[in-house]
């Protein structure tokens, strides 16, 4: 279960730091935010990527490949799991 947290904090995490780097591409392109978010967003997706591999047990392969999508990959890898342990569980 530990996984599935950390695989939330991430997601959040990867999809936060997406839209502040899309709204600041789209309005000011201010470098200072895009010095501070670029690495958050990169490692934000890295995390998401390494633990639904490491979430062996409920992840299928579905959920590996959503969760190389940038940006809301984490958030679909994340649904996808749950999904499928619901059902696994019942």
């Amino acid at each position: 279960m530990i996984t599935v947290r950390t695989l939330r904090i991430a997601a959040g995490a990867e999809a936060a730091s997406f839209a502040v780097l899309l709204g600041n591409l789209l309005t000011t392109h201010t470098q200072a935010i895009t010095t501070l978010v670029g690495p958050l967003h990169g490692t934000a997706y890295l995390v998401v990527i390494a633990v639904t591999a490491l979430a062996s047990s409920a992840a299928s392969q579905g959920a590996r490949w959503r969760a190389a999508i940038p940006g809301v990959g984490g958030l679909l890898a994340l649904r996808r799991i749950r999904n499928r342990s619901r059902v696994l569980g019942a």
